[in-house]
């Protein structure tokens, strides 16, 4: 991939990543958590993620997890698809299959796992990729 493709591709990532952590109503510090952010990325830089100023590093871990946080944005939107709000909603309910627990609070407290967990609950077709036919690694 050209240089200006993966800039243009980091671009993108960050700015869907960023609007659905805003959508969730995360603070800078969480989002930073769930992200995997190293110590170096401040908890400020996520004005300039969110303004396009800046890009997410080009990290294995940040990469892959805003892949699952975008493959749980989009199966939210298929589940609710006459309610937007249920984005930003869903994601802070007690579920009876999380045993009470919020999916925010899976993701928070189990890391990369809870991100799998809750996708696979929301996406089949991931749930099947993990432990189906294909029985590929979904997390570390």
């Amino acid at each position: 991939m050209s240089e200006d493709k993966q800039q243009q591709a980091m671009e993108d990532i960050t700015r869907a990543v960023m609007n659905l952590l805003d959508k969730w109503k995360l603070d800078n510090k969480t989002m930073h958590q769930i992200l995997a952010m190293s110590d170096d990325v401040r908890t400020r830089s996520f004005a300039s993620f969110r303004d396009g100023k800046a890009v997410f590093p080009n990290h294995p871990d940040v990469l892959r997890r805003s892949q699952y946080l975008l493959r749980i944005a989009d199966a939210l939107r298929t589940a609710y698809p006459m309610n937007p709000k249920m984005i930003g909603r869903w994601i802070h309910q007690g579920q009876r299959r999380f045993g009470g627990r919020t999916p925010i609070s899976m993701i928070l407290n189990d890391g990369e796992t809870g991100l799998v967990t809750v996708l696979s609950e929301l996406d089949c077709t991931f749930a099947w990729d993990c432990t189906g036919s294909k029985a590929v690694t979904c997390a570390k």
